[in-house]
């Protein structure tokens, strides 16, 4: 099994490198996109935030304001192939956090370090109905619950991956990724080495059929962590979504299942189970929804998600980025909307969720609210106020947390660049 997956991975490796080839010898990309002269683009997003967390479990409360600048050249070379360089930078005013590269443990963490490095550099190839990418990349796959960029924090996780896409048909894509490498959001100069990054020899299966205002989606996630074998498990699953609306207004919904087992290297042996259930309804621009999200446990070992963005899943407050031992089960609602459909009023959005925390063996462990007011305040040019608070029963300790933040976003054609 181990010498099947490394000559899988070999084998992902040259396909990127063949794909124009065997693309051009199909009928389905013999009109793949024409040759063109090469065009370069400038692309840039600054974020200005300022965090303060009041935890229990510690002394101190902590504050932290930094901002991060990412700055990145797209360049379109015609014949299909695009390629990014991307870099990253964050700046920090003050200590008075733990940023996992600090050393300031008295303080509540807030994982952004100071530092910069290259956020991404691939190459792409696209045709009529196959694509394929090789290099350090973002990966979103469906709501990002099983992988993710964590896009929340100010580093950025990426992947040094191979992607192979192909579209049969209109409605169907199949996409598989082969990761070697994560790099995580504690950045490279974490004082723990496995917060930094992690040497993988991970499988990714991911089909998807839309039609009209619905998506079936069906995955294998076979993750090998090749630092920490523990880590490692293999995941199946199926999900459904889809809305139903009449001029705007009407009924969403979505339904997932999975199982997730041990994998290769794995001392553990497991199975544990997932679901989500999550109805909503819009009505004049306001959507409430209702869920319940299930991860299994026995008590000794549970489902986990190490790759997802977890920051959007089980509350803000973060307090299950690591499933506790006895499976958690998330119960809870949501309401969110503009304050209006016209003129200033339809730029300010809003969000409020209640959240509901029990094991899935064991008791109870707590409940949360979060709230957050996002405004568009000029082109590209946003901002977020946001708020978390935690009250534990059972499992950690009270926890409030507040993000003020703002953020620029755009992009700009290099005059002459052609």
């Amino acid at each position: 099994m181990k010498h099947a997956r490394n000559h899988l991975s070999a084998a992902c490796l040259l396909a990127i490198l063949a794909a124009p080839a065997w693309a051009a010898g199909t009928t389905a990309d013999a009109g793949g996109p024409a040759a063109s002269a090469p065009s370069w683009q400038l692309e840039w997003d600054a974020r200005l935030r300022h965090e303060q967390v009041d935890d229990d479990a510690f002394a101190r409360d902590a504050r932290a304001d930094t901002l991060r600048l990412r700055l990145g050249l797209h360049g379109e070379f015609g014949h299909g192939w695009s390629g990014l360089v991307e870099g990253a930078g964050v700046a920090s005013a003050g200590d008075r956090y733990n940023s996992g590269a600090n050393g300031r443990t008295l303080y509540p963490a807030v994982t952004d370090p100071r530092g910069g490095e290259f956020n991404q550099y691939w190459l792409r190839w696209q045709g009529d109905r196959f694509g394929a990418s090789a290099g350090r990349q973002r990966l979103l796959l469906d709501n990002q619950r099983w992988v993710g960029s964590v896009g929340w924090r100010q580093h950025e996780q990426t992947f040094d991956a191979v992607e192979l896409r192909w579209q049969p048909l209109a409605a169907l894509t199949v996409r598989y990724d082969w990761l070697d490498r994560v790099h995580r959001v504690a950045g490279r100069d974490a004082l723990n080495p496995l917060a930094r990054e992690r040497k993988l020899n991970t499988h990714l299966l991911n089909l998807g059929w839309t039609q009209d205002a619905q998506q079936w989606t069906g995955y294998a996630y076979l993750h090998e962590d090749r630092d920490v074998a523990s880590a490692s498990s293999a995941t199946y699953g199926v999900r459904w979504s889809g809305k139903a609306l009449r001029q705007g207004n009407g009924l969403g919904w979505t339904l997932e299942g999975a199982r997730q087992y041990d994998y290769a290297n794995n001392p553990q042996h497991f199975a544990h189970g997932y679901w989500l259930l999550e109805p909503s309804w819009t009505q004049s621009g306001i959507t409430a929804k209702l869920g319940w999200e299930h991860l299994g446990g026995n008590g000794r070992h549970a489902l986990q998600t190490p790759l997802a963005t977890l920051h959007a899943f089980n509350g803000w407050d973060d307090q299950f980025g690591v499933t506790p031992a006895g499976g958690l089960e998330d119960r809870y609602a949501g309401v969110n909307g503009n304050f209006g459909r016209h003129g200033v009023a339809s730029k300010l959005g809003w969000a409020v969720a209640y959240h509901d925390y029990r094991a899935d063996r064991g008791g109870r462990y707590g409940s949360e609210w979060d709230a957050s007011l996002a405004f568009a305040l000029a082109q590209g040019l946003s901002g977020l106020l946001k708020v978390a608070n935690y009250r534990a029963d059972g499992f950690g300790r009270d926890s409030a947390k507040l993000w003020l933040q703002l953020e620029w976003r755009g992009q700009r054609a290099l005059a002459g660049a052609r």
